[in-house]
């Protein structure tokens, strides 16, 4: 019997459906206009985008104008790529318009999808910012997609590390731009560290089409983005604490595996002090628990979770001489990444290598943050429904499941769960046999590169030939991938998330005419085609036969989404294909959240080895220990976002009074604001309010005068005067402080003055904006404490940083002050000197900005090189590198900086 919500949902639909038939007169009316569009020229196609631009800026809603737009865009593609968009991938489109979250299935089409609404949304020439996971996606999908949005008129831009300003910049200006997230965000603080508005890169934040929406908004938005710049270096500590780890017993220490943290005991922290006051690190009579040990007591506990948090191979891997972190979600090497707060330097002294020094922060945004700035978000993926609650509540972003092309042939079977890790594995080994055996492609998922690496030994023992897609084959990604679908082929992948790459069964045409070129480059093309493609059609008939692809997982993920990613590889536009978990009592998963019950009920149950336990209720019962992770993991999100949101205010506001500053022509108003603030400040610290004239400091405030505004005034002589209040004096300070400051201007010269006043402005604003986030971070390490005298850290945290903020503001208003006060015409010979040496000083500043992603740090020195993008280029031919700047890492692919190599003089 059906319940009452079953019931009305048979009746009424859900509201997805209700949703995605709401489209449905909408997609009639593109497609009635489709021999219309067909009808047009090439230059018709550009003309009708001139038309939509003009009837966009009269006033005419993108509403109204969207069925031409997309008949337009459809038309655009079909003759820049070949491809006719079903209408499944028009109903996407305009979800994305709209602003949800179109959850569309693997081999739907998506990249093509984003096209539709990017160039709507681009008829306003507010730009649009199209956003993916990494940079090779960017470049292929901005030169892929490209094609369509050149037949329609419009331009595209693509944003990667290392570019020249200049063509960032452009990058920015086109119509539409294709960038990842990371070089958004950092763009998006580095401008806010700029000069001047001609130097900023980014024009606005109008709309952004999200791809592997989950992935970037979801799974990277724990940690912020962080630029900062080199500390002093603290290696003999990290040296000399690591050593004191390996000797810690179990009751030393506490490790928390579902929270993922480590802490030192009571007997733990005896251990520790003894050992530090016996090597003289700690000062006789001091203990760990004095303020004085703050940084001791730090750098130990990050020495702790380096140790019992962290796993080679699993978390970070050692290559050249330098830990490279390991991304969890997609498994692939983050080169140049970094962790922060010292336990990447942690790691480093653990695994013996050089320790880089640590760094502080400059500025700072969490991706929430960030991707709140846009007028409008839309975002797309496999696997959003999971994470439906948390897109609603932190971005207001609706999900919207979009029917398949063609309908889901895939068979999913219940997980199996065995008792021992080395039985599951014996029984993977035997279903990947009887799947290769067949001719049947297998896609094998692991959860870390030293399990990827396992399974592929024990697959060379049985002499099955197979490709392994880790961080450490990082580079053969995409031919991998490619290779995949072919009869037999067997592909062990860490993750399979934002691979950007089909798997397509029976292999990739186009991947293969591309190696057959490659292999003869006389070869007639056309000839090579036809042959691969009868081929390949021999080979997909073959894969067909024997299932389509089967995914076998080797482990449940912690998050659902990203099993699903892993599912969602096969049956792609109604393709058939099987998917199977194989799992064991030791899996992480099964380990942390209750395995011990069911190991009871398996032994119970009298379970033979190598027998598996088949049941939908366990599939249940795993799924629940998914949604609480997510859950808590959803907690951890939101709560630092509470916190940011905090930072957040105060960051808007620096960066929208840094913004009109440098868009200002006239600063000295604000200058002079902020003189007689400071004037009003003084005046009422050494003449209080309601105070007797026998109760002024008038020494004081004279003394004062002089340090903040570099005059010597007649304070003694105004104040003895008759009916002379604090009013009246406050008034002839002002006007003797306005006169002095005029004539300090007429010396100078109007211009000059105006450009002093701004760099020294924003000078001081960077310089205590800066020193106010390392106050702040250190106030949220600690304020979490408060909790224990029934204080809600929360808004401890928001009432003492916004008393920090005013500190701040204060303090500005005065080295603003004091500085102009102080600042005096100088020599033609001087003024050059000057302008110089501050050159210099911006130039070290940005050479040593180090780039971090949340806990990550990527320093510029570090980071992959780019490819190049320029016509001709040739490694070995410095006569085609064009013009590297000085801190670029040489084109030659040594790895050092150019000044250090061909540039060296």
């Amino acid at each position: 019997m059906l319940g009452i919500g079953q019931l009305a949902k048979k009746v009424f639909g859900s509201p997805n459906d209700r949703k995605v038939k709401g489209t449905r007169g909408l997609i009639a009316r593109i497609n009635a206009l489709e021999d219309q569009f067909r009808a047009l020229s090439d230059g018709g196609l550009t003309d009708k985008t001139r038309e939509l631009q003009s009837r966009a800026a009269s006033g005419e809603s993108l509403d109204d104008l969207l069925p031409e737009a997309f008949a337009n865009c459809r038309e655009g593609a079909r003759r820049a790529l070949g491809l006719r968009a079903f209408d499944v991938q028009l109903m996407g489109g305009i979800f994305l318009h709209q602003g949800n979250i179109a959850e569309m299935k693997t081999g739907e089409g998506k990249t093509l999808v984003a096209t539709f609404p990017a160039y709507l949304n681009a008829l306003t020439g507010k730009g649009v910012h199209i956003v993916t996971v990494n940079d090779y996606l960017a470049k292929r999908d901005a030169d892929w997609m490209g094609k369509v949005f050149r037949q329609l008129g419009m331009t595209t831009g693509v944003v990667y590390p290392f570019q020249p300003e200049p063509d960032k910049r452009a990058a920015y200006a086109a119509d539409v731009t294709y960038a990842t997230n990371n070089e958004l965000g950092f763009d998006y603080l580095r401008d806010n560290m700029k000069g001047s508005v001609e130097e900023m890169v980014q024009r606005g934040h109008n709309f952004a089409i999200v791809d592997e929406v989950d992935s970037i908004l979801i799974d990277e938005a724990r940690t912020p983005l962080i630029i900062s710049g080199p500390s002093q270096d603290r290696s003999e500590l990290y040296v000399t604490l690591n050593q004191y780890i390996p000797l810690l017993t179990d009751e030393h220490f506490k490790l928390d595996e579902k929270a993922r943290n480590a802490t030192f005991t009571e007997e733990g922290n005896e251990f520790l002090e003894q050992r530090l006051q016996a090597d003289g690190i700690l000062p006789e009579g001091q203990t760990l628990y004095d303020p004085e040990s703050t940084t001791i007591v730090h750098h130990a506990n990050q020495a702790l979770r380096a140790w019992k948090l962290f796993n080679k191979d699993q978390h970070y891997m050692v290559r050249d001489g330098e830990v490279m972190l390991i991304d969890e979600f997609t498994g692939r090497m983050m080169k140049g990444r970094r962790l922060s707060d010292g336990l990447h330097q942690a790691i480093e002294a653990k695994e013996g290598v050089q320790i880089q020094p640590e760094n502080v922060t400059l500025a700072s945004v969490t991706f929430q943050n960030y991707f709140r700035l846009y007028n409008k978000l839309a975002g797309m993926t496999g696997t959003a429904a999971t994470e439906a609650d948390e897109f609603a509540e932190i971005y207001k972003l609706g999900v919207v499941e979009v029917p398949t092309n063609r309908s889901i042939a895939r068979i999913d079977e219940h997980d199996r769960v065995y008792r021992t890790a080395q039985e599951k594995y014996a029984a993977v080994i035997e279903a990947i046999k009887d799947a290769h055996a067949k001719g049947q492609p297998t896609l094998v998922g692991t959860t870390s590169i030293e399990k990827s690496e396992m399974l592929s030994e024990m697959l060379k023992k049985q002499n099955i030939p197979h490709n392994v897609l880790n961080a450490r084959q990082h580079e053969a990604e995409a031919q991998i991938v490619a290779d995949a679908g072919k009869p037999g082929a067997v592909t062990i992948a860490t993750n399979m998330a934002g691979r950007g790459t089909d798997i397509q069964l029976g292999g990739n045409v186009e991947m293969k005419v591309m190696e057959a070129l490659a292999a003869d480059p006389g070869a007639n093309p056309d000839q090579l085609r036809a042959r691969i493609e009868s081929e390949h059609a021999a080979d997909k008939e073959k894969v067909l036969a024997a299932g389509g692809l089967f995914v076998l997982g080797t482990e449940r993920h912690e998050s659902r989404r990203i099993d699903n990613q892993l599912r969602g590889r096969s049956g792609r536009q109604g393709d058939p294909g099987r998917s199977l978990f194989f799992l064991s009592l030791d899996d992480d998963l099964m380990r942390i959240f209750g395995s011990e019950r069911l190991d009871k009920v398996l032994s119970t149950l009298g379970m033979k080895e190598g027998e598996a336990i088949i049941h939908p209720w366990v599939n249940k019962s795993l799924e629940r220990a998914q949604a609480k992770v997510e859950g808590r993991n959803f907690d951890i999100r939101k709560q630092l976002l509470k916190f940011d949101d905090v930072m957040n205010d105060q960051r808007k506001a620096i960066f929208s009074q840094r913004r009109e500053i440098m868009d200002s022509t006239e600063v000295g108003e604000i200058a002079a604001d902020m003189r007689h603030q400071v004037i009003d400040d003084l005046v009422d610290e050494f003449m209080p309010p309601k105070t007797y004239p026998e109760q002024w400091d008038l020494e004081g405030l004279n003394a004062a005068i002089r340090e903040r505004l570099n005059m010597n005034l007649p304070v003694t002589d105004w104040a003895a005067q008759e009916g002379v209040d604090q009013d009246a004096l406050r008034e002839r300070i002002e006007k003797a402080t306005d006169t002095y400051m005029a004539d300090k201007a007429q010396a100078f010269g109007p211009e000059n003055m105006r450009n002093i006043e701004k760099q020294v402005l924003l000078q001081m604003i960077d310089q205590k904006w800066r020193d106010h986030l390392l106050t702040l971070e250190h106030l949220r390490s600690v304020v979490g404490f408060r909790g224990y005298a029934q204080r809600d850290p929360l808004s401890e945290y928001k009432t003492e940083g916004f008393q920090l903020f005013e500190t701040m503001l204060d303090g500005l208003r005065f080295d603003v002050t004091q500085r102009l006060a102080q600042i005096r015409p100088l020599t033609e010979a001087e003024r050059d000197e000057m302008l110089r040496q501050m050159a210099q000083q911006q130039k070290a500043a940005q050479e040593h900005l180090t780039m971090e992603h949340g806990a990550d740090r990527q320093s510029d020195d570090d980071a992959d090189k780019p490819e190049p993008l320029v016509e001709g280029f040739d490694e070995t031919d410095p006569a085609t590198w064009g013009n590297p700047s000085r801190n670029d890492p040489c084109p030659c692919g040594s790895g050092k900086k150019f000044k250090h190599c061909h540039g060296a003089f």
